[in-house]
């Protein structure tokens, strides 16, 4: 199917929200793991969202180029050809954008989308993130009110973080600490300044103890009730039925957690969960093992002209694709996305 539309993409959270279930939003950054996770998708019959990071942008420009709008442009186009072969909605997404690069990434992003809609067109993405993490709460929702009348304007959602996430992602680092857990008081704010809807869809982060990168089990707790304190909160604040969830929740730093937590996060309103460093590993790990079985034709051992077969980047990258297109399976199922195309 072609990339999902602003309605469609609207469709499919709604779909997921009523549904009590969340879509992977996988992490990519070339045209490998951009198919990977493609193919991960329709394998497990699940619409999904596939997004590029400051990082992955930049890579995807090429190693002299280093622009992240060029690199995000190339990404689009190609992502906007290839998913047309497949039988899922796919949405694509830019995922965290510090302030001091908001003016080299999302900013001339939203104007090529308000340009293409201009036209009668398709945004570029479905979804930006602007990441105020790193910045006081009162300037973040500031930041975020410009930017969501920038997004609405050009048919796209916003996405925020209140609050911190732990670990390190493409040099944005959250320390582990209390700013781990958001307060029902940061939900209030938000939605105070921002609203419920009405000024535009946005996707909220907020954080329960959530790390990006590799950690052991027990070094961060994750409180996951921590969502449901924030939905009541402004149940109880906007005078909705006890059983609304305001916010479209996002999950943060995903990988590693247990699926009763994705569980009861997904229950709380989460309805997209970002999946990184898990696909990375899933990735790389048959790579690594190819490269083991095929040391002698790998390399040219003692003088030997090595074997083709074994070293022709397409053989040890389909092995990649299938092991990360498994993880991302496996994500759809832990989610219960898996079976849910809304077609």
């Amino acid at each position: 199917m072609p990339i999902a539309t602003p309605e469609k993409y609207a469709e499919m959270l709604d779909a997921a929200k009523a549904g009590a279930f969340a879509f992977p939003a996988i992490n990519v950054s070339s045209s490998q793991t951009l198919n990977a996770a493609l193919k991960g998708f329709a394998d497990a019959g699940s619409d999904g969202i596939i997004q590029i990071s400051t990082g992955g942008a930049e890579y995807l420009s090429g190693p002299s180029v280093k622009n992240m709008v060029t690199g995000s442009q190339a990404f689009a186009a190609y992502a906007a050809e290839v998913a047309k072969s497949y039988p899922i909605n796919i949405a694509l997404h830019t995922d965290h954008c510090p302030k001091d690069k908001l003016d080299g990434f999302v900013r001339p992003l939203l104007e090529i989308s308000a340009e293409r809609v201009a036209r009668g067109e398709a945004p570029l993405f479905q979804s930006h993130m602007w990441d105020g993490s790193a910045v006081p709460l009162e300037e973040n929702l500031q930041i975020a009110e410009e930017l969501l009348a920038k997004a609405a304007a050009a048919k796209i959602i916003l996405e925020i973080e209140v609050g911190v996430v732990g670990g390190e992602e493409d040099g944005i680092v959250g320390a582990i600490d209390e700013k781990l857990y958001t307060t029902p008081d940061d939900a209030l704010a938000t939605v105070r300044a921002l609203g419920t809807g009405e000024n535009g869809r946005y996707l909220t982060a907020l954080t329960f103890g959530n790390v990006h990168g590799v950690y052991k089990p027990g070094n961060v707790k994750l409180r996951p009730e921590i969502l449901k304190a924030a939905q009541e909160a402004v149940v109880k604040e906007l005078g909705l039925a006890a059983d609304a969830k305001p916010f479209d929740l996002v999950f943060h730093g995903g990988s590693g957690s247990s699926a009763e937590e994705i569980g009861a996060a997904v229950d709380f309103g989460v309805v997209k969960m970002n999946v990184d460093t898990d696909t990375q590993y899933a990735f790389t790990r048959p790579v690594a093992a190819h490269m083991f079985s095929h040391y002698d034709g790998v390399l040219k051992v003692d003088g030997e002209v090595g074997n083709k077969k074994a070293y022709d980047p397409r053989a040890w990258g389909k092995a990649a694709e299938a092991g990360m297109a498994a993880r991302v399976v496996e994500a759809c199922e832990n989610l219960r996305s898996a079976g849910t195309t809304i077609g």
